[in-house]
């Protein structure tokens, strides 16, 4: 809802005609970047854009799961977590992978398959490592992490599988411009003075892109390899086409494919509204009661409450920040830098 309705976000794909009644009609692994802070919302974006937010799942680091409220929606959701050591993982994940086999609903499972933010540290590293193993530099992304994607093809496989045929889905994400568009020549100027696009910026009801610009393309999941190399070795060239994309997108502003804009379904509005009036209410009767009672000693306490619900929040939004991110990827080059 914060980002739907209140901060007025929008969303603008480029896909190819042809394929989007195919979008939300059939499950997909949608393959997304991971820069900004609120790469995560912007997937959630997508998925309710379509109608399968409901069922959609995401592949998370462990610890997102002991988050408060959020974490634990996840965990009861069926949500998948690694712990990124693929000794454990390699039997946790694929277990889970495995419940969705059967999943009733469509369901995007969304997978950022860099495994942390875009920083430019982690950008320097991880193209050391690039150049050891003897792959192409990246200039806008990390290198992928294969395992995860690779297990995650090899579980959903038969269940990617419709009549209507199996699909896998990739965003390359154009970056957020603030609230003002600037025309590609001027993409100096844009980073100068735009500012990136974070969570707190929803909460205050910032538009946090005027044009929020994906590349999706509907990949048959047949033409991903089975084999455990050979798919590791299609993802990198998948980002290696996702980086010329991006490329293009600073150069001249716009992808390939024809823009198209989702239309904006009003159940995120209508259920916020709905659970605030029925939740609200009681609060406000009790606030009003406790403030008319007079006693010093509940007025003090109930400031308390609302002053460590706050900071609850803001410490839950800090998680979102990227100089809070996971360390994942800043080791030294000189380690080695699992698949």
């Amino acid at each position: 809802m914060l980002l739907e309705w209140w901060s007025g976000t929008d969303c603008v794909i480029y896909t190819d005609p042809q394929a989007y009644p195919k979008f939300g009609k059939e499950n997909a692994i949608v393959v997304l970047n991971h820069k900004f802070e609120i790469d995560f919302l912007c997937g959630w974006s997508l998925a309710e854009r379509f109608g399968v937010l409901g069922g959609s799942k995401v592949l998370a680091k462990k610890e997102l799961a002991y988050v408060p409220i959020i974490g634990w929606m996840w965990h009861f959701t069926e949500m998948v977590f690694c712990t990124r050591k693929w000794e454990q993982d390699r039997t946790t994940v694929s277990r889970s992978l495995l419940r969705l086999r059967d999943y009733p609903e469509k369901y995007f499972f969304l997978i950022h398959c860099e495994g942390t933010r875009f920083t430019e540290k982690k950008h320097r590293i991880s193209m050391q490592v690039a150049q050891a193993k003897g792959l192409p530099s990246l200039k806008h992304h990390l290198l992928p992490r294969t395992k995860g994607f690779a297990i995650t093809v090899k579980s959903l496989r038969n269940r990617l599988r419709p009549a209507a045929g199996c699909v896998l889905t990739r965003c390359a994400t154009g970056e957020g411009r603030g609230p003002t568009s600037f025309p590609p020549g001027d993409r100096l100027l844009a980073h100068a003075i735009e500012l990136p696009p974070h969570a707190a910026g929803a909460a205050r009801g910032r538009r946090l892109t005027a044009h929020r610009a994906p590349l999706c393309r509907r990949i048959p999941l047949e033409e991903v390899p089975e084999d455990e190399d050979q798919c590791s070795a299609w993802l990198h060239k998948l980002y290696q086409q996702k980086d010329a994309f991006q490329e293009e997108y600073y150069r001249t502003g716009t992808f390939p494919e024809t823009p198209i804009v989702p239309p904006r379904r009003p159940w995120t509005l209508a259920n916020w509204l709905f659970w605030a009036s029925l939740l609200l209410y009681p609060f406000f009767r009790f606030l009003v009661n406790m403030i008319s009672s007079g006693s010093s000693l509940t007025l003090a306490s109930f400031v308390l409450v609302l002053f460590v619900a706050s900071m609850g929040v803001r410490w839950m939004i800090g998680v979102t920040e990227i100089d809070k991110g996971s360390a994942y990827g800043n080791m030294d080059s000189k380690q080695t830098h699992g698949d």
